[in-house]
C-alpha cells in the first residue's frame, strides 16, 4: 500500500503530513474539498508526522529563496530523511511546487505528486495549520509570514547601482515617447507659424532649428541685416541664413498681432526645451548602456540595445533567450499572424533598426539578421554574467558582423569564431585588470575622506563636549546655592515656621469663679476689640515677659493679653500695665458684691 505524505512550507518551518484513507481521497475529490473548510473533518484526514521550525528569520529566509529557485535544502533533506518511511518506492509525497517536487524525486528518489487531491489538501493545511501544530497561534504565524514577505522582496530587490537595467528602460521609453511629442508639437508650431511666414517650413526641415528661429524672429517684418550674424549662428548655415532674409522681404505670409506672437514663442520655448532635455537623456542613456551592457551597445548600438532590454524586461531575459527568439523580439504581431495563415514568417524585429541590416543586399537581410542575432545574444551573456563588463567582447563581435557582411558581397572569408574570442580573451583580461585598478584607486579616495570626515566629526564633537564641560562647571555654583527656608517662605507670603509651627500649651483646669470672671472679661472686651484680631492667635502663639518672670499669673490674664495687639514698643507696654491694674479692681469690686 502507497503511503501519501504532503509537504507544506511555511514561514516558521517545513511541516510533513499523512494522509488516512488515500485510495478514498483521491476517488472522492468534491467530499475532500467539503470537508477542507470544516476543521473536525479534516483532521479525521490528515495528521501531523514531522514539524521542523526555522531557527531564525536568515534561516527561513534561506529556505524560502531555495525553495523558489527549485533547491533541495539541507533542513529540508534532513526533514523528509529522517521521517518519511525508509522504503521510497512505497512513499509518494505530494509537493505544492512542481520544481520542488522534481528537484526532491531528482536527489532524494521519492515518488511526487502535485495538483488535484495534493492542492485541495494543502488549501486545508494553509486554513488549519495553527490547529495542527501545537503553541502555534494564527496572531503569530501572520506576524512570521509578514516578516519573511518582507525580508524576501528586499532580497529580491537589492542590486548594484552601476548594472540597473530598470533606469535603461525608463529612459528609452520616455525617449521614444519625447520623440513623439516632439514631432507633434513641431507641426503644430509649423502650422501656427507658417500663416505669418510660410516660407520658413521649405528652407528649414529641423524641427528644432526651426522652432528656435520662430521663437527668435517673432514678427518677419522687424528681420533686418543686423539680425544676419544671429540667423547663420542658428542655422550653421550662411545661405541659409540669406535665404530666410530674402523670404522675410517678399513674404505672402498675413499679418499677426503682438498677442499671437507672444503664445507662438512661448509655445516654440517649450518645444526647444523638451528637444534640449531629449539631447541630455540621450547623453544619460549612453552612459547608463556603456555601464550595463558595454558589449551589447558596442555591437547593436545604444538605442537598439536599449530597445532590446526593454521589450525583454531586463538583461537577464535577454540574456535568457535563444538567438531566434532575439531575432524577431518585436515583431510578436506579424509571426503569429504568419503562424495563423501560414504565410511567411519575419526576418527581423527590433534589431531591424540596425545599420548591418540597412546595408545588406535585400538577398542577405535575412542571412544578416540571423548571424547578428546570434552575436546580439552572445553580447547580452557576456554583459549579464561578467564580473567586470568591458567593451571588448563588443568590438570583437561588431567585427565579425563585418566581416560576414563583406563576406556576403565581396566573398572573402572571415575568421573564425575561436581565433577572434582567444584575443578577445586577452584583451578582456587586460582591460578588466585596468578597471579594477581604477576601482581601487577610487575606493581608496573615497576611504581617505571617508576618514578626513570621520575625523572632522570627532574633533566636532570633542570641542562641543569641552564647551559643554565649561558651561557646566560654570553653572555648578549658581545651582548649589540654596534659598533659607525663612527667605524662601517669606518671598511666598508665608511666615516664619518657628513661630507658625509652635506646639500649642496644654490646657489647665479652672474652678467656676475664673470661668465666671473670664466669661464677663469676654464679653466686656467685645466692643473694644475688632473680631478679625481674634483669629490672629489661631495664626501665632505670643509669650508675655510677665510669664517668664511671674509664673503665677492667672489665666485669665493670659487671655486678655492674647487678644491684645502685640507691644512694639515702651509706651505701648506701660498702656497695657495700666489697663490692666482697673481692670484688676473692677474684678474686686464684682467678687465682694456678689
Amino acid at each position: 500500500m502507497v503511503l501519501l505524505h504532503v509537504l507544506f512550507e511555511h514561514a516558521v518551518g517545513y511541516a510533513l503530513l499523512a494522509l488516512k484513507e488515500v485510495e478514498e481521497i483521491s476517488l472522492l475529490l468534491p467530499q475532500v474539498e467539503e470537508c477542507v473548510l470544516n476543521l473536525g473533518k479534516f483532521h479525521n484526514i490528515v495528521r501531523l508526522v514531522a514539524f521542523c521550525p526555522f531557527s531564525s528569520s536568515q534561516v527561513a529566509l534561506e529556505n524560502a529563496n531555495a525553495v523558489s529557485e527549485g533547491v533541495v535544502h539541507e533542513d529540508l533533506r534532513l526533514l523528509l530523511e529522517t521521517h518519511l518511511p525508509p522504503k521510497k518506492k512505497k512513499v509518494l509525497l505530494g509537493v505544492g511546487d512542481p520544481k520542488i517536487g522534481a528537484a526532491i524525486q531528482e536527489e532524494l528518489g521519492y515518488n511526487c505528486q502535485t495538483g488535484g487531491v495534493i492542492a485541495e489538501i494543502l488549501r486545508g493545511v494553509r486554513l488549519h495549520f495553527h490547529n495542527l501544530v501545537k503553541g502555534l497561534t494564527d496572531l503569530s504565524a501572520c506576524k512570521a509570514q509578514l516578516g519573511l514577505g518582507h525580508s524576501y522582496s528586499r532580497a529580491k530587490v537589492k542590486f548594484n547601482v552601476n548594472r540597473v537595467d530598470n533606469m535603461i528602460i525608463q529612459s528609452i521609453s520616455l525617449l521614444d515617447q519625447l520623440d513623439k511629442d516632439i514631432n507633434t508639437f513641431s507641426m503644430r508650431v509649423r502650422e501656427w507659424y507658417g500663416y505669418h511666414f510660410p516660407e520658413l517650413v521649405k528652407i528649414i526641415n529641423d524641427n528644432a532649428t526651426y522652432c528656435r528661429l520662430a521663437q527668435f524672429i517673432g514678427n518677419r517684418k522687424e528681420l533686418n541685416e543686423e539680425k544676419l550674424e544671429k540667423l547663420e549662428e542658428l542655422t550653421m548655415d550662411a545661405a541659409k541664413a540669406k535665404a530666410i532674409l530674402d523670404a522675410s522681404r517678399s513674404s505672402m505670409g498675413m499679418d499677426i498681432s503682438a498677442i499671437d506672437l507672444i503664445n507662438i514663442e512661448s509655445f516654440s520655448s517649450r518645444v526647444v526645451s523638451l528637444s534640449e532635455y531629449r539631447q541630455s537623456l540621450h547623453t544619460y542613456l549612453r552612459s547608463k548602456m556603456s555601464q550595463v551592457a558595454p558589449s551589447l551597445s558596442a555591437l547593436i548600438g545604444e538605442a537598439v540595445g536599449a530597445r532590446l532590454i526593454a521589450h525583454a524586461g531586463s538583461l537577464t531575459n535577454l540574456a535568457k533567450y535563444p538567438a531566434s527568439t532575439v531575432q524577431i523580439l518585436g515583431a510578436e504581431k506579424a509571426l503569429f499572424r504568419a503562424l495563423k495563415t501560414r504565410g511567411n514568417t519575419p526576418k527581423y524585429g527590433l534589431i531591424f533598426h540596425s545599420t548591418f541590416i540597412g546595408r545588406a543586399a535585400a538577398k542577405n537581410k535575412g542571412r544578416i539578421s540571423r548571424y547578428l542575432a546570434n552575436k546580439c545574444s552572445i553580447a547580452s551573456r557576456i554583459d549579464c554574467f561578467s564580473e567586470v563588463p568591458t567593451s571588448v567582447f563588443g568590438e570583437k563581435l561588431r567585427e565579425q558582423v563585418e566581416e560576414r557582411l563583406s563576406f556576403y558581397e565581396t566573398g572573402e572569408i572571415p575568421r573564425k569564431n575561436l581565433d577572434v574570442m582567444k584575443e578577445a580573451m586577452v584583451q578582456a583580461e587586460e582591460a578588466a585588470a585596468e578597471i579594477t585598478r581604477k576601482l581601487e584607486k577610487q575606493e581608496k579616495k573615497r576611504l581617505k575622506k571617508e576618514k578626513k570626515r570621520l575625523a572632522a566629526i570627532a574633533l566636532a564633537s570633542e570641542n562641543s563636549s569641552a564647551l559643554e564641560e565649561c558651561e557646566e562647571t560654570s553653572e555648578r555654583p549658581k545651582k548649589k546655592k540654596k534659598q533659607k527656608p525663612q527667605e524662601a517662605l517669606q518671598e511666598n507670603g508665608m511666615e516664619d515656621p518657628s513661630v507658625s509651627f509652635s506646639k500649642p500649651k496644654k490646657k489647665k483646669s479652672f474652678s467656676k469663679e475664673e470661668l465666671v470672671s473670664s466669661d464677663l472679661e469676654e464679653t466686656a472686651g467685645t466692643g473694644s476689640l475688632p473680631k478679625r484680631k481674634k483669629s490672629f492667635p489661631k495664626e501665632e502663639t505670643v509669650t508675655d515677659p510677665d510669664e517668664s518672670e511671674n509664673k503665677t499669673v492667672p489665666k485669665k490674664k493670659r487671655k486678655l493679653s492674647k487678644e491684645e495687639p502685640l507691644s512694639s514698643g515702651p509706651e505701648e507696654a506701660a498702656a497695657s500695665k495700666s489697663s490692666g491694674s482697673k481692670k484688676k479692681k473692677k474684678l474686686r469690686k464684682l467678687s465682694q458684691e456678689s
